[in-house]
């Protein structure tokens, strides 16, 4: 037998998001293909294509830097920056802490594009460009892992955002 459950105060149609309030829904943390040194330890590990085994020759110089690799990460989590997908925009903010360095509305971006020439083989990152109406690039996020998938991120919530502005204002226009 079923018992039927009182509604909630308030509904929301993503868990933890609310309209009035900002909520983080995503983070990326650039890969260090990000930095002029990791294009070109990217280069090096991508220069030889004769492949032993199904392994690139030179994949063996990955190993021979991996202590670069190390530190140049971990510079990155200290000074870097991480990007910050919420319900209201898309951010640029430091990787410690929470200073913020760009902030962009999600009602600004029309645009967001994958540079397919800015592919970084070894790291599996691209570029992802966020531009307004004009063309105008608003953010440029660079050494994105998976970029297909935070381009998705960022496009629903551009989406969600502007549904839930036009459905806020069809509400308040009732009143």
């Amino acid at each position: 037998m079923l018992t039927k459950q009182p509604p909630s105060k308030k509904q929301q149609a993503i868990s933890g998001v609310s309209p009035e309030f900002e909520s983080v829904v995503e983070e990326m943390y650039p890969s260090i293909a990000a930095t002029g040194i990791g294009a070109c330890l990217n280069n090096l590990y991508e220069c030889i294509n004769l492949r032993i085994w199904g392994v690139k020759v030179s994949h063996v110089f990955a190993l021979l830097t991996a202590p670069l690799g190390a530190f140049i990460y971990l510079l990155m989590k200290v000074s870097g920056s991480r990007y910050v997908v919420t319900n209201r925009s898309v951010k640029r903010v430091a990787s410690l802490g929470c200073r913020l360095y760009e902030s962009i509305p999600l009602s600004q971006i029309v645009g967001v594009t994958i540079d397919r020439d800015s592919r970084q083989t070894f790291y599996r990152t691209n570029d992802i460009c966020l531009s307004n109406a004009a063309g105008e690039t608003l953010l440029l996020m660079r050494g994105i892992p998976y970029a297909e998938r935070f381009q998705q991120v960022i496009v629903e919530m551009r989406d969600a955002r502007s549904q839930v502005a036009a459905s806020l204002l069809q509400i308040q226009s009732r009143k």
